[in-house]
């Protein structure tokens, strides 16, 4: 079972308003309700998150403000 949350990205003119949904390889992807951005982060081999996927152009900032989320949406 995928597990979900309610997720928010902070956009250039507004707040991106989205779900995340933990993948089968331990990746989050976000995906916005407007269907405007997908983002995919994932641990790299130092445990850090990264971006793997994604629509184009993104803000760095956004692989840390989902990073922030997970934690509080679900127990890892």
């Amino acid at each position: 079972m995928e597990q979900q949350f309610d997720a928010v990205l902070t956009g250039s003119d507004s707040e991106v308003n989205g779900i995340a949904t933990r993948l089968d390889s331990g990746a989050y992807e976000f995906n916005s309700l407007d269907g405007s951005l997908q983002l995919i982060i994932a641990r790299d081999a130092d445990g850090k998150w990264e971006r793997v996927a994604g629509t184009e152009p993104y803000f760095s900032g956004w692989i840390d403000e989902l990073a922030e989320q997970i934690p509080t949406a679900i127990d890892i």
